[in-house]
């Protein structure tokens, strides 16, 4: 039960802050001794994550959806929503045929401990150099943001890199505002984690094996979602300050330290 609950306040806390909560949850549950197949449980976690993004960004989702759908009826007078909600479609497109393709090394990876520590080294540099991206931006068109977004994204299908990170850092570095690539890397995350999902879930049904959910799996999720919601807040606090420098220290340190600790295992 404390087990679980600590995997639910990791997924929440860690999902949207540029840490990566796939490689915080794989460190988590090597360190734990989790034996089972915890795949089940990852993705209702982050489902549950899933949901606080829908309720934080409940207008916005709104908005695109109404201006999305009403470009199709009214071709003379197509709002903002239109051409943004394209992008999201391109972006997830994207990160699905990145995200399909990295699958594979994806599963391996997550119960590689020195992987993971390279990953949240990488995300470490990404997020030191985000000053770097915001004063060489691009400015580049919508379409050109989409893909290099969605690219962005699927790289961060690996545990240990930041898909918040990864997202928000391309979104600055082709020119969009801090506020906007916010909103975007949030807004693409919403088909991405459902379409991984709803996979998972075809995959479970299509193999026909157990289900297997942790004691208090359900206490777990809601402590996720209730984090997830309070962390998003923080972390739109933290994209208009522009702190990345204490998140990419935060990286480097938990990077090198699960090298350290997987070398002195093997030492052992």
């Amino acid at each position: 039960m404390i087990k679980t609950l600590i995997l639910g306040a990791v997924q929440g806390l860690c999902e949207f802050l540029p840490v990566s909560s796939s490689g915080h949850l794989a460190i988590f549950q090597i360190f734990m001794g989790f034996d089972e197949n915890m795949a089940a449980f990852d993705i209702l976690l982050h489902f549950a994550t899933l949901l606080a993004v829908v309720i934080f960004f409940w207008r916005d989702i709104w908005e695109i959806l109404c201006d999305w759908f009403g470009g199709w009826l009214n071709t003379h007078d197509r709002r903002s929503g239109w051409s943004y909600g394209w992008a999201i479609i391109i972006a997830s497109f994207v990160t699905a045929i990145l995200g399909l393709g990295l699958k594979p090394a994806f599963e391996k990876m997550s119960g590689s401990l020195p992987l993971v520590g390279l990953c949240e080294i990488f995300t470490g540099i990404v997020l030191l150099l985000i000053p770097v991206f915001s004063r060489t931006r691009h400015h580049s068109s919508l379409l050109k943001i989409a893909l290099a977004v969605g690219f962005a994204q699927g790289i961060a299908v690996l545990p240990g890199v930041s898909r918040s990170g990864m997202s928000i850092a391309m979104g600055l570095f082709m020119g969009m505002g801090i506020s906007e690539a916010f909103r975007f890397s949030f807004l693409i995350s919403i088909p991405a984690v459902l379409g991984a999902t709803l996979l998972e879930c075809l995959k479970f049904l299509k193999d026909g094996g157990a289900v297997f959910l942790p004691e208090g799996w359900i206490w777990g999720a809601a402590l996720a979602f209730i984090l997830g919601l309070a962390s998003l807040r923080f972390m739109r606090g933290l994209v208009k300050a522009e702190k990345w420098a204490l998140f990419g220290v935060y990286c480097l340190v938990i990077g090198i330290a699960a090298l350290v600790m997987a070398f002195w295992v093997i030492q052992e």
